[in-house]
């Protein structure tokens, strides 16, 4: 990649990492079912009106908007108004990519191999060590199961995209279809905060909306989902998807940083471990390393390219031994009686 686009890409995850603080302060002011229905509504509107529809059928924006936008982020900012940290919510989330490769693996019948189930089983320890630590620091490990459901409801959502890709036989324009599944998850959304939060969450909210509430909506909507978004669509055009898939172990990282920093959140030896064992996970299971081939040696080459069968029969050679038998061999008896001596 240009130093440009590594750039780009690291802008990208630092983006992603700090996206868990405006979320936590948002929480504040917005219950979370309809927190996540106002997100969407932003990213779609008005971008909807200047993003061509990509040419896929309604059936996909819906298979991919539902676990998508109610499962994932409804989840998730349900498990962080529960008491999930930001940081800690950031890490989690990353457990999508061995979600993403075990639905694959049942509902696309798509092979998992060695080194996926290695990263399955590293991930795995570092997402009960968290636990562990969830617990022992008082947080609700509730809230913490919540978030670890809203990375496999993203890992349905991958799958889903995936299938999606299939069917149209070339990749969907990433940037154009998250705008337009944008307009799916609202609907449910606001359905499921009537039920869940009462018909006087959006009354309540619209009163307590505060300044920052308001420019963390924007950050989420606007940054985190359409800049975001958009610049890492238009690098996976350009790069291998590995390639710039790697950049994306550097949102837990950052999101760590950033809930310490501005949050005042404090993350022990034993958090900071199973972070450290969910990134090593996700790593081994996802990226993929390639090897040097070993040079083909020049040797058959050289040997092909003398054709002694062919030149043996050529009418050329055949011609020469005619030669000795010509009349003009015989001046050469008649030169040895030279009688000089």
């Amino acid at each position: 990649m240009k130093s440009r686009h590594v750039l780009l890409a690291t802008l990208i995850a630092a983006l992603w990492g700090f996206n868990f603080v405006p979320i936590k302060v948002a929480l504040d002011d917005l219950p979370p079912l309809l927190m996540a229905a106002l997100r969407f509504t932003a990213a779609a509107v008005p971008a909807v009106f200047l993003v061509r529809r990509p040419p896929v059928a309604a059936r996909w924006f819906v298979l991919v908007g539902v676990p998508l936008g109610v499962g994932q982020f409804g989840l998730l900012f349900l498990g962080m108004s529960m008491g999930m940290p930001a940081g800690l919510a950031s890490v989690v989330l990353q457990v999508q990519a061995i979600f993403t490769a075990l639905f694959a693996g049942l509902l696309l019948g798509e092979r998992v191999g060695r080194r996926q189930v290695a990263g399955m089983v590293v991930a795995f320890a570092g997402v009960t060590l968290l636990g562990f630590a969830q617990g022992e620091g008082g947080s609700p490990v509730g809230a913490f199961l919540v978030c670890l459901g809203g990375a496999a409801a993203w890992g349905l959502a991958n799958v889903a995209m995936r299938g999606m890709n299939q069917s149209t036989g070339e990749p969907v324009d990433a940037f154009a279809f998250m705008v337009w599944m944008s307009l799916v998850p609202p609907l449910p959304l606001l359905a499921l905060s009537l039920i869940f939060e009462g018909p006087g969450a959006v009354p309540e909210a619209a009163r307590d909306l505060s300044l920052a509430g308001v420019a963390s909506m924007a950050f989420i909507a606007y940054v985190a989902t359409l800049f975001c978004f958009g610049g890492w669509a238009w690098l996976i055009r350009r790069y291998e998807a590995g390639t710039v898939a790697m950049y994306s172990l550097l949102v837990p990282p950052f999101g760590l940083v950033s809930a310490a920093l501005l949050l005042g959140e404090h993350v022990n030896a034993t958090r900071l471990g199973g972070a450290a064992l969910i990134i090593a996970g996700v790593a081994v299971g996802s990226v993929r390393f390639r090897g040097r081939g070993v040079p083909v040696p020049p040797a058959p080459a050289v040997a092909a390219a003398p054709p002694p069968p062919v030149e043996p029969a050529a009418p050329i050679e055949q011609s020469t031994p005619v030669e000795p038998a010509a009349p003009s061999a015989s001046p050469a008896p008649a030169a040895r009686p030279a009688r000089t001596r």
